[in-house]
């Protein structure tokens, strides 16, 4: 297939664009800049330099590539860490994920793509009720804190307009792997404290399982919400200590939920100690999708450990 990645420097695209040059798919790249677009140029891909919320540009460039496929990975989420002030924190990933989703579809629509594929998130907008672990089927939270309101609008929106259009929506779990996480020098600075008792579930994807997971999407999947994630969701109490161990820091300070509302603001607290982790069930079964790193037990030593910062 021709397939058109918008974010096809990032985090997922810097890894899904070779796949899907291995696997025999011509790929047209666009990202922000021309630098970061160059580099495409040297992976055998064609290369387009686009703002994916100039809806008249997504327009010309989508008709102008032809593409059979369309992945949406644009996001701005580098260097992410204020949770404090979460919406704004996440305002221009949400634009991209409303007014770019839109304007990717409508172009898609104009141009007769057969398959588009968007990045959601499963890392923490599912109901803080009922059980640890959430499918697809589970609703999403109908009651989000004031400071994740309109992130999670956002996401909500980005779902039900891909799925209406025939497309399907990953919704990746906490990527790990890459050595630029931000979060990585808050452990090491202990500035990422367990809270409370660290009840909060997260589900973790290793960056190479995630891209896997995508190619797969853009051959076998039918429409629909996926969840993509590993085997293992965890409350923090355990993940988090682990990670420590992998990078080489020290054990993570604990603190009480009142002091890290008063640091850190209400979402903080929420992410901590009461979100919900996902189940991989449906992407294992429907995409056929299997993983390298089934845990993040094996993952962060793998991606964080002495051999693998030697390899780097």
């Amino acid at each position: 297939m021709r397939v058109f990645v918008t974010g096809a420097t990032g985090a997922i695209g810097a890894r899904l664009v070779p796949r899907l040059l291995r696997q025999g798919h011509e790929v047209i790249g666009a990202s922000r800049s021309r630098e970061k677009a160059d580099r495409l140029l040297t992976l055998g891909a064609q290369a387009a330099v686009l703002d994916v919320l100039d809806r008249a540009a997504v327009r010309e460039c989508v008709l102008a590539a032809r593409p059979d496929a369309i992945v949406h990975q644009a996001t701005a989420l580098a260097g992410v860490s204020d949770f404090k002030h979460f919406d704004r924190t996440f305002a221009e990933t949400n634009r991209l994920r409303t007014e770019g989703t839109d304007a990717l579809l409508a172009a898609a629509q104009e141009a007769n793509v057969r398959r588009f594929v968007a990045q959601s998130f499963a890392g923490w907008p599912y109901a803080r009720v009922g059980g640890p672990v959430k499918t697809e089927d589970d609703p999403l939270d109908p009651s989000p804190v004031t400071e994740m309101s309109e992130t999670l609008a956002a996401i909500e929106h980005l779902e039900s307009a891909v799925v209406a259009s025939g497309g399907l929506a990953l919704r990746y779990g906490g990527f790990y792997s890459s050595q630029d996480d931000v979060q990585l020098e808050l452990v090491r600075k202990r500035q990422f404290p367990i809270v409370g008792h660290g009840d909060g579930v997260s589900s973790f994807v290793h960056l190479d399982d995630a891209a896997t997971a995508t190619a797969l999407a853009l051959e076998h999947g039918e429409s629909g919400v996926y969840n993509i994630v590993d085997d293992e969701p965890a409350p923090v109490r355990e993940w988090l200590p682990a990670l420590a161990a992998a990078i080489g820091a020290k054990q993570p300070r604990r603190v009480p939920r009142w002091l890290a509302r008063l640091l850190a603001g209400e979402a903080a607290v929420v992410l901590m100690t009461e979100s919900r982790g996902a189940s991989n069930a449906k992407a294992k079964s429907i995409l056929g999708w299997t993983l390298r790193y089934p845990s993040w037990r094996e993952g962060f030593p793998a991606a964080y450990g002495t051999g693998a910062a030697l390899a780097a």
